[in-house]
């Protein structure tokens, strides 16, 4: 097992999911809640984000091959969509676009279903990580890779709720400066990822 690969589907999907992004907007979410409240929403919107992605690393690339997509096509439209989340973490567009979307569902949904959406669905478990998920599952056929997978989509939602237990703390630490450095830094990093994932499509597709 390549640790390159390990390095690379970790740094991806961490980047993609973006815990530390993520710990401001879950405050915002959670005003008013206290500390049990807070850990139960953590807990559920982590657990299904998790869930969500696992099973689009299992069945991802059996349901392209049932709509007739291939894997180097969805490498190049992965590929792009993940460098657009990339442009907009370095332009600061990003979050702006996160937090515009908590506003909205704090005046419309029950605070109970703050978890699922929009926490779980779409700032976690969104369409750059469903993406980022099969693009790296596809990457690795063995039970091995997809055993590891599975453990590094765990790992990092476990990260993200630790971070949300500790985001109170934590985010006047960071301050708006360490925030948009913090973002821009892995913006960069996420742009070369995605420009990759489209060179090997692109490369993919004019060998075959």
């Amino acid at each position: 097992m390549p640790f390159d690969w390990l390095i690379n589907a970790f740094t991806t999907l961490f980047v993609i999911i973006d815990p530390l992004g993520l710990a401001a907007i879950f405050l915002v979410l959670t005003e008013g809640m206290n500390a049990s409240e807070r850990r139960s929403v953590a807990l559920r919107s982590c657990v299904i984000a998790s869930v969500i992605l696992i099973v689009f690393a299992l069945v991802g690339t059996p349901l392209l091959d049932a709509l007739g997509i291939t894997l180097p096509a969805f490498r190049i439209a992965g590929g792009l969509l993940l460098f657009w989340t990339a442009f907009e973490m370095v332009f600061e567009k990003r979050q702006q676009r996160k937090t515009a979307t908590a506003e909205k569902t704090i005046t419309k949904d029950d605070v109970k279903n703050i978890a699922v959406f929009p926490l779980a669905i779409p700032l976690m478990a969104g369409p750059g990580a469903i993406s980022a998920t099969v693009l790296v599952a596809s990457e690795r056929t063995e039970l091995l890779g997809y055993g590891l997978l599975i453990g590094i989509i765990i790992l990092i939602l476990f990260i993200a709720y630790l971070i949300f237990l500790t985001a109170e703390k934590v985010d006047p630490l960071l301050g708006d400066t360490g925030r948009t450095l913090l973002s821009r830094l892995l913006g960069v990093l996420l742009a070369a990822l995605s420009v990759q994932f489209v060179a090997d499509g692109v490369l993919a597709i004019t060998a075959s």
